[in-house]
Formats: C-alpha cells, structure tokens, sequence
C-alpha cells in the first residue's frame, strides 16, 4: 500500500476551535469566497459541528479537511459516514501530499470512529476517484415550459394544496423525507439544524435574486407530499418568471402530479427549474409532451468512498444470494485490497479473505460507485474497468446489488 507522499515539513493534526477563523481564511483563499458577516458565521457553526483536520507547516494552516457526522441510508438501513466538506490546499502547497495525508489521517478517524464510509461532492472529479471514491448517484436538471398549462398522462391527487411557514416545516416534512430516505440510498439524516441552514435558509447562497423559501403542502394533517422552491420574477428583456424547486417529495405518482401542476401554474412565471431530480423520476414518464418537460442535465451527485468493505457489504440489504470472490484494488487502504469471498444468502451476508481464484476484479472506486446501487458491475466491465473471471460473476453481482429505486442525493454539504 501507498503512504502519503506528505513533505517532512508537514504535521496533521486536528484543528482546534481556536483556530476556526484562520481555516475559514484558508478555505475562502481556496474558493475565491470572501467569507463575511452572515455566511461567515454560517459556515463558522459549520465546523464547530465537524470534524477538522488540518495540515500545517511551521504552525501555518495549508490544508484543511472537516467532516460532518452523517449517518447516510443504505439499501436496507443507514451508515454513520463522514461527510466530507471544506477541503482545500494552498496554492503554495499543491502537489506536495497534502491531501493526501490529511486523507491517511480521515481514513484512521474513521476506523477508530466506526465510520465504515465517507462521502463528498466533488469540485474536482478527477482527483477524488485516485484516493477511491466512486460517483454513487446521479441527478438529472428538469425544466419544464409552464407557459401553457402542464400536460400529464395520469390525473393530480384532488387533495387540497396549502402553503406552510418554513419555521413550522421541519416538524411537518421530517416524517416523508424519512419515507423517502428508507426507499433511496445515498440520503443523509436530517436534524433541525440542518432543515433550517441547508434546506430552508432564508437566502439562496448562489442566487441573490431569489426570493425566500416556499414550502407547499398536500393534504390535510400529515402531508402526502411537499415541494420546497422559491421565485424570480421575469426581467425586462422577457425572461419569464422562474420557479426554483429545492426539493419534491411524493408518496404516490398522484400526489406528484399534484405538486408538479401546482408548481406549474403559479402567476407571473414561465419556467419550472428542478436542479436535482432522480435520474428516474416519474414526471418524466408521467409527462404528456416530452418537449414541454426536458431534461436539460445530467451529473454525478454523491462520492462515495468505502472506508471499511467488510462492514459497508455486510451491513447493506441485497437483492438476490450470491457467492462471489472479488479481487478489490486499494491503494490507499491495506485492509480492503486484496481477494475476499462474498456469500450473500437470505438474512446474512459475509466478506472473508480467500486465497481462491477470483471471479472479479475491480477498484474499489468502482465497488463503491456499484455498493448504493446505481452503477452495474456489468456496465463496468464493458467500459474495461473490471475484469470478468468467470462468466456470469458481473451479472450476478448485479443482480444482487439491485435496488428498487436508484440512489438519490440531494443534500450538498
């Protein structure tokens, strides 16, 4: 295995909470950002709740890491994992190891910590997959041209809409989004704190222009669906006004149709954006006119990184038996490389070292790209990323790896 390439010159330790604003000048160095006032002090509670890592030289901050204390869901439950955020090198210090000690560093936290997975959004793809991470979930941008009445194939759940304070809606919403999380992998618990900060701030971070957050609701008591959006009016060049859906969650196709036409029809607008949907969201079947609901992108959501593959594969639920042996790659992580059998059977899974013949091999940036279920192993071998051994070992992986649903992710962090 590899050890970090790390400079002498460098120390990784912790970062205390003394030096919170120091990182938080590191980070805006990093990002071009000019953390101030509000979003300072934002970002400043941020990390007092994570994590921290920093490397240092000559007690200088030149590489920080936090990590927030996630637990995610999985097929068939959830896993504490650490949410990577914050991570960021120096100008001065790229490509002298720092990222990759204060990942060496991650990678012990976790193992000590019980943290069999680590999960990131990556603003730099490329360099993630080598320290082996995988893109676990994909999202699809939806528009739709809500200029004329929206067309749907199915008809709306005729329950009444109603409009809810943002104040009230973490209480309201908690118990669907749970539904939601239990039926997708890849979703992080939410508490309070993060309903109020990451999902109904009172200010779009990247969006000045608009307006607060909106949350509607179906049905009377406990909600059956809700959509979380905001506005922008039209500009004098005749844009039309938009609606920026955050969030939709539906327990039926009905209940969708509902939210969907509602958010459709609001005055003053002509444009419904939904920045991240499931790749197989039922509007895009449930629409009449495929040209007035387009998909207008499509991009890797959640990394994924599985720190510990013993504890992430027996921890999971699986979809059909399988008796395997894999020949996992990683260079980062003694403990996970080399051959192990997985004997999956109903109820119980295990994940042994085997000196047997193996019947694939594959990274284990691809095993965890497969593990929530929205990658196939047998995609992967014929794109030339793993190697079939034995015939039928990548179907039959994937036919245990199946999950209902695919693997959804729409909390950034």
């Amino acid at each position: 295995m590899s050890t970090s390439p790390a400079a002498a010159s460098l120390r990784f330790r912790e970062v205390p909470e003394a030096h919170l604003d120091r990182a938080l000048d590191h980070a805006g160095l990093v990002f071009h950002e000019n953390y101030e006032d509000e979003l300072r002090e934002r970002h400043r509670r941020t990390l007092l709740r994570c994590d921290r890592l920093g490397a240092y030289e000559e007690g200088r901050l030149v590489g920080l890491l936090a990590a927030h204390r996630l637990h995610l869901s999985v097929p068939g439950g959830q896993l504490p994992c650490a949410g990577l955020t914050f991570i960021s090198v120096a100008p001065t210090h790229r490509r002298r190891g720092v990222l990759s000690g204060l990942l060496e560093r991650l990678w012990r936290h976790c193992a000590a910590t019980g943290r069999p997975l680590a999960a990131l959004w990556a603003s730099e793809a490329a360099i993630y997959g080598r320290h082996g991470f995988g893109a676990a979930t994909a999202l699809s941008t939806v528009e739709i041209d809500s200029r004329r009445p929206l067309g749907l194939r199915i008809a709306p759940d005729p329950r009444p809409l109603r409009l809810v304070d943002p104040a009230a809606a973490p209480a309201l919403l908690a118990p669907l989004h749970e539904r939601g999380r239990s039926l997708r992998a890849g979703r992080p618990a939410r508490d309070r704190r993060w309903w109020r900060e990451q999902v109904l701030p009172e200010e779009d971070e990247d969006d000045d222009e608009l307006g607060p957050p909106r949350v509607v609701v179906l049905g009377d008591g406990a909600p059956a669906g809700y959509a979380v959006y905001r506005t922008r009016g039209g500009d004098d060049d005749g844009a039309p006004g938009l609606v920026q859906v955050d969030e939709l969650e539906a327990g039926t196709a009905p209940v969708a149709a509902a939210l969907w036409s509602y958010l459709a029809s609001i005055d003053l607008t002509g444009r419904v954006r939904a920045w991240g949907r499931p790749t197989d969201d039922p509007l895009l079947l449930m629409a009449a006119d495929r040209d007035q609901v387009r998909v207008t992108g499509q991009f890797p959501a959640l990394w994924l990184r599985l720190a510990d593959v013993r504890a992430a594969l027996t921890a999971r639920s699986w979809a059909t038996p399988a008796d395997l042996v894999l020949d996992v790659r990683d260079t980062r992580i003694a403990a996970n490389h080399g051959r192990f059998r997985l004997a999956v059977a109903p109820g119980r899974c295990a994940y042994e070292a085997t000196t047997g013949p193996a019947d694939l091999a594959l990274d284990v940036c691809d095993l965890a790209a497969c593990y929530l279920g929205g990658t196939l192993p047998t995609h992967l071998v014929r794109a030339g990323l793993a190697t079939e051994r034995t015939a039928g070992a990548a179907a039959a992986l994937d036919a245990a790896l199946r999950t209902e649903y695919l693997p959804f992710t729409d909390d950034e962090f």
